[in-house]
């Protein structure tokens, strides 16, 4: 897993829950990289599993919600880092339609050794789309998260909603109904 997920993840947890818990978390988590991480760098996945597990344990929150804020905050992250992606959208719909011929082939430019989910349009209309994402990491919630970001970084709303298709969460088919 690409460096620049850790260094927002522990970013997002300063900001969120303070600097203390990010070295209690680092700490009781017993990494190889011993929590070291450049945003160019590749690390394994498991130390962010480890990572989200000790944050859960210790605000007493569910990992899956964890890992929806952290979408939240990665969108923003993201976005600052590299606008020209995200500036050649006019509707959060477009930016969605575009995450695999476009967004992702430019993300393998940048970080050409990163893993990305994919996504498979199922259907689309000018105010909704059906697609499925697929992830061996099974991380739906941080793309739910970039998904409700998406909406509101271009003042939209919208209704998105998620069907595991596995129950490890690897394959989840998300509707997502603009409105307003």
């Amino acid at each position: 897993m690409k460096g620049i997920v850790f260094t927002e993840f522990l970013e997002m947890v300063e900001s969120k829950f303070g600097l203390e818990t990010v070295d209690n978390i680092i700490e009781s988590s017993n990494l190889p990289s011993e929590g070291i991480y450049t945003s160019v760098g590749t690390y394994d996945f498991n130390e962010m599993v480890s990572l989200i597990t000790q944050l859960s344990e210790q605000v007493k929150l569910p990992a899956g919600d964890l890992i929806y804020t952290f979408g939240l905050y990665l969108f923003t992250s993201l976005g600052k880092a590299h606008p020209e992606v995200i500036q050649s959208y006019t509707s959060p719909l477009s930016l969605l339609y575009s995450i695999e011929d476009h967004i992702h082939v430019h993300v393998k430019k940048l970080y050409p050794d990163a893993e990305l989910p994919t996504f498979k349009i199922l259907e689309k209309t000018d105010t909704s789309i059906s697609l499925i994402y697929s992830s061996s990491r099974g991380l739906y919630r941080l793309a739910h998260g970039l998904m409700e970001k998406t909406f509101e970084h271009f003042n939209g709303e919208a209704d998105i909603s998620y069907q595991l298709l596995k129950d490890d969460g690897t394959e989840v088919k998300f509707d997502i109904v603009q409105h307003g």
